[in-house]
C-alpha cells in the first residue's frame, strides 16, 4: 500500500467541485417499495454496530476500468457524507483505491468534502484485477495505529481467493473494525463473498444501482454520522435538522442508547 499525496492530475476535473457540494448536501427521502426492507436492514446493522474509533473512516473504492461512472457517483456522495456529519462530530476520511497492475494507494485523512473531491478528481480508472485483500490489510494496519470507526468499500466484483478475504474480514471483526460494503450490480459470486466478508467483520453489505444514486448517498450518510459521533450524536443532530434526517434516524430504530 502506497501513500498518495496530491499527485499531479491525470486528467482535469470532470465536474466543478462547487457543483458537487451544492448538489449533494441534502439527505434524500427514504425509499419506498421492495427495496426499502433491504435499506432498513442495513441501517439497523449500522445502528447496532459498536464504534471503536469514532471520527475516522476509510473510504475504499475499486478503480478498475469499469468503475468510472461509479467513481463519479462516489464523488457526489462525499459532500453529503461530510454535510450530514457536520455539527455531529469530527469526521476524517481517508481515500483508498486500487487500479491497474498492482497499484493500490491511500491518501491522507481529510476533514472537508472539497479536499476529498480534489483528491478523487485526480484519479482515472484503469484496467486491472481486484485487490480487496490489500485494502483490508491496510485498514487493519491503520486501525492498529489509531482506531478507525469503519471501513466503507464500494465494488462490483471479486477476483481473489475468498478464504483469504474471509480470514482478513474475521480479523477485522475481532479488532472491532466493521466493513460496510456496497456491491454494485448483480454478480452472484461477488454478492456472496462480499456479504460474508461484511458479516465476519461485524458490518453489513448492501446492493445498489449506480443509476439510482440517492440510496447510496443516504446510506453513506448514515455511516458517516455513525463514524462521527455514534447514535447519541445522530439523534441530537436529527432533532435539530428535522425533515429527512429525522426520518432517517427513526428508520434506524431503537431508543436513545449509544452504539
Amino acid at each position: 500500500m502506497t501513500s498518495s499525496k496530491d499527485p499531479p492530475p491525470n486528467r482535469p476535473p470532470s465536474r466543478d467541485v462547487a457543483a458537487f457540494l451544492d448538489r449533494a448536501r441534502a439527505v434524500p427521502a427514504a425509499p419506498s417499495g421492495p427495496e426499502a426492507g433491504a435499506v432498513d436492514a442495513f441501517l439497523e446493522q449500522v445502528r447496532a454496530t459498536p464504534s471503536a474509533g469514532r471520527g475516522r473512516l476509510i473510504f475504499a473504492l475499486d478503480a478498475t476500468a469499469s468503475r468510472q461512472p461509479t467513481w463519479d457517483l462516489a464523488m457526489d456522495t462525499q459532500a453529503a457524507m461530510f454535510a450530514t456529519a457536520t455539527g455531529v462530530g469530527d469526521l476524517a476520511v481517508q481515500l483508498v483505491f486500487y487500479r491497474g497492475v498492482g497499484e493500490c494507494k491511500a491518501g491522507p485523512f481529510v476533514t472537508r468534502a472539497d479536499a476529498m473531491i480534489g483528491h478523487m478528481t485526480r484519479v482515472t480508472c484503469r484496467a486491472g484485477r481486484t485487490q480487496i485483500a490489500r485494502v483490508l490489510r491496510h485498514a487493519l494496519s491503520v486501525h492498529d495505529t489509531a482506531p478507525v470507526a469503519a471501513l466503507v468499500f464500494i465494488g462490483d466484483c471479486v477476483e481473489e481467493e475468498p478464504d483469504d478475504l474471509y480470514a482478513l474480514a474475521g480479523e477485522m471483526g475481532l479488532r472491532k473494525l466493521p466493513a460496510f460494503i456496497f456491491h454494485e450490480g448483480h454478480e452472484p459470486v461477488a454478492a456472496r463473498v462480499l456479504t460474508h466478508m461484511a458479516r465476519l467483520s461485524g458490518g453489513a453489505c448492501c446492493a445498489f444501482d449506480a443509476h439510482g444514486p440517492d440510496e447510496l448517498r443516504r446510506l453513506l450518510g448514515a455511516v458517516a454520522v455513525y463514524a462521527a459521533g455514534g447514535r447519541p450524536a445522530l439523534e441530537d443532530h436529527a432533532r435539530r435538522a428535522g425533515g429527512a434526517v429525522l426520518r432517517l434516524t427513526h428508520q434506524m430504530g431503537g431508543g436513545a442508547e449509544g452504539l
